[in-house]
């Protein structure tokens, strides 16, 4: 595995173990709060390692570990912590404005989700013809497929409002920066390619 994609699943395992034996003071502090008294400007990466329990990170860290590699190996490890990080930053800034729209009440986010839906739309991109199955249903597609499905579906739920409690547009905000970053690495810009 890839040290920075290892290095990611390693912190992110270990602040949720601390997190599962603190008092939520953690999430206080590091969970990324709409704009007011309690949002502090490093929660815009901070959240992205906080998790709201076991199936959460499972899931997330399945993701990092199935795509996170394969895009670490094509854009070298440092591009893939500045893409990685770029997109968490950029589905907090998207988290927040729409609830800053919405008039949600004042409730944190945390997850890797953002990083995670950058990493999906860079593998479609790069590999749109890989086969990926799913978990549930155990369905085959094609990485571009997937991609394409997994982000209508975000979409739908987030205008929708369905499944309270999952930051949707947090997810779509982090294909969103995720695709800036592969448009500024296409055009060849000095300090942006990959190593």
């Amino acid at each position: 595995m890839p040290p920075v994609t290892q290095a990611l699943l390693i912190a992110n395992v270990a602040v949720f173990l601390l997190q599962s034996a603190g008092s939520g003071q953690l999430e206080d502090w590091f969970a990324l709060w709409p704009l007011g008294p309690q949002f502090q400007i490093w929660q815009l990466v901070t959240y992205g390692f906080l998790h709201g329990g076991l199936a959460h990170i499972f899931f997330n860290m399945f993701a990092l570990y199935m795509f996170g590699s394969d895009i670490e190996r094509l854009f070298g490890s440092r591009y893939f912590l500045i893409f990685y990080l770029i997109s968490v930053i950029s589905a907090a800034l998207s988290q927040l404005v729409v609830t800053a729209a919405m008039g949600a009440p004042p409730f944190p986010t945390v997850g890797a989700s953002g990083g995670v839906y950058g990493l999906l739309l860079a593998f479609g991109m790069y590999f749109p013809r890989r086969m990926i199955v799913l978990i549930f249903p155990p369905i085959p597609m094609q990485a571009r497929i997937f991609v394409i499905v997994f982000g209508a579906l975000e979409l739908f739920l987030g205008v929708t409002g369905t499944q309270a409690g999952v930051a949707h547009f947090a997810h779509l905000g982090g294909m969103l920066g995720g695709w800036l970053v592969i448009q500024y690495r296409r055009r060849g810009f000095p300090f942006t390619r990959p190593r």
